[in-house]
């Protein structure tokens, strides 16, 4: 069942299954998108960072939370693309062998056209210790049923 604007609710929420980050993609991602030594050099940066290991990119730690956060809803929806994100941050870094989960929940719901509304949903990422290491708002375009 395709899940249009009209089936949506605040306070909805979902709950995404839990993924591993690797060594090998956070270095993979940082050096195509983000060749910050952190995130490329595990011998330096255990050595010489503030963070004491390698770290994920923030960016990519934004791309595996929208991965579950289409894997456990958006896959099943008229959805027709974001329109922005607010509230973007990064709270705690993610390291290698993290295994990272999102919690997300409809804020608002404001019909745009005839064709469409748009959901604000506030998306939360956190680790196998439940500490936050992400979050923010997304502005989802959901198509209407009666568009």
């Amino acid at each position: 069942m395709t899940v249009f604007f009209e089936d949506l609710a605040v306070g909805d929420e979902w709950t995404s299954d839990g993924y591993e980050v690797t060594q090998e993609e956070i270095i993979e991602f940082a050096e195509q998108y983000d060749p910050q030594w952190f995130h490329t050099d595990p011998e330096r940066a255990a050595e010489e960072s503030i963070y004491e290991s390698l770290i994920a990119a923030g960016f990519h730690t934004a791309a595996i939370s929208t991965r579950l956060f289409v894997d456990c809803f958006l896959s099943d929806t008229a959805t027709l693309g974001g329109k922005g994100i607010d509230k973007l941050r990064w709270h705690e870094p993610v390291r290698p062998g993290d295994q990272l989960s999102i919690q997300a929940e409809i804020l608002d719901l404001e019909p745009e056209t005839d064709s469409r509304g748009l959901a604000d949903i506030r998306i939360e990422t956190a680790n196998q210790d439940n500490e936050v290491v992400f979050s923010m708002i997304a502005l989802v375009m959901f198509a209407r049923t009666d568009g």
